[in-house]
């Protein structure tokens, strides 16, 4: 695998010798099952491709828990999931190694149309129509025999070839963009019902989400300053008529306790109010991340 290529010999040996360095055979009732040991060839394989990632990038695992994300939404080789806004670690990096060879990326975009309502950071129709191709090119350069395939596409224009492929849908960090422009543009609308297309039934979603205070000001807590509400979430999942899973607390931050003069970037790692306020930016420091919901959907049939 691309990443894991760059292990060194030394920590491919401690990973043998922890392996070796284990008790005795516990009694035959708690022999592991097939389903136990591949459980845990899976956790083995991902804490090595965690721990070949970039040095800025394993910084951030105190803050992101991959491991424990990916795990609570049910993430294994060999699975076909789509990462919306992928980067080249977060999280599509990590999954082209993860899933293996029998596994499948797909990197999935906002349409042309939305990028354009994202103000200075908008992009041009054209340059984002060209993002899938480019996206697959750059995978494919850096991926291995036995990494994960990939493809992509743009949210509205789903490729009838991936309808009704896929076991899971990330939307880590991406869904307040979708919830901000719902009123106007139905974009939310939209995106749902790509996703319902895409998944086999029974597959899973994976929700990472800012989370806004449920006594926040609906106004403020659509997603323009990056918060949302969880309950908001999860009513427009189950409108959508997906299952909601489960909740889980990984990714919270309870010293995260925004007000509607806040936006989301104030924090670490942007920082953006603070570049120059050495003083407001050690606040934002001790606050840490912001505070996230971590949400777990299934497509009923």
């Amino acid at each position: 695998m691309y990443y894991l290529k760059l292990f060194s010999l030394a920590a491919a040996a401690a990973l043998a010798l922890a392996g070796c360095a284990q008790e005795a055979p516990a009694p035959a009732d708690d022999t592991p099952t097939a389903e136990t040991a591949g459980e845990a060839d899976s956790g083995s394989r991902l804490d090595a491709v965690l721990a070949a990632q970039p040095e800025a990038d394993r910084a951030r695992y105190a803050q992101r828990h991959p491991r424990e994300t990916l795990g609570f939404f049910g993430i294994g080789p060999g699975m076909t999931v789509v990462d919306t806004l992928p980067g080249d670690v977060w999280y599509a990096g990590i999954l082209l190694d993860y899933l293996g060879a029998d596994g499948k990326v797909i990197g999935a975009t906002y349409t042309p149309q939305m990028w354009t309502k994202f103000g200075e950071f908008s992009r041009e129709p054209a340059e984002i129509a060209a993002w899938p191709a480019e996206f697959v090119t750059k995978a494919e350069a850096k991926r291995a025999d036995d990494d994960a395939a990939v493809a992509a596409f743009h949210f509205g224009a789903v490729p009838a070839d991936l309808a009704g492929t896929v076991d899971a849908v990330l939307l880590v960090r991406a869904i307040h963009h979708f919830m901000r422009l719902e009123g106007e543009h139905g974009y939310l609308t939209q995106a749902l019902a790509d996703i319902d297309t895409l998944l086999k039934p029974g597959g899973i979603v994976g929700v990472v989400a800012h989370r806004a205070p449920e006594g926040s000001p609906d106004a403020w807590a659509q997603g323009e300053a990056g918060y949302v509400k969880q309950s908001a979430v999860i009513a427009a999942f189950q409108g959508a008529g997906f299952e909601f899973v489960a909740s889980s607390e990984i990714n919270a931050n309870p010293n995260d306790q925004p007000t509607e003069q806040d936006v989301v970037w104030r924090l670490p790692p942007t920082l953006a109010t603070s570049a120059n306020d050495p003083e407001l930016k050690a606040k934002m420091q001790a606050i840490g991340e912001s505070d996230r919901m971590t949400l777990k959907f299934r497509k009923v049939s």
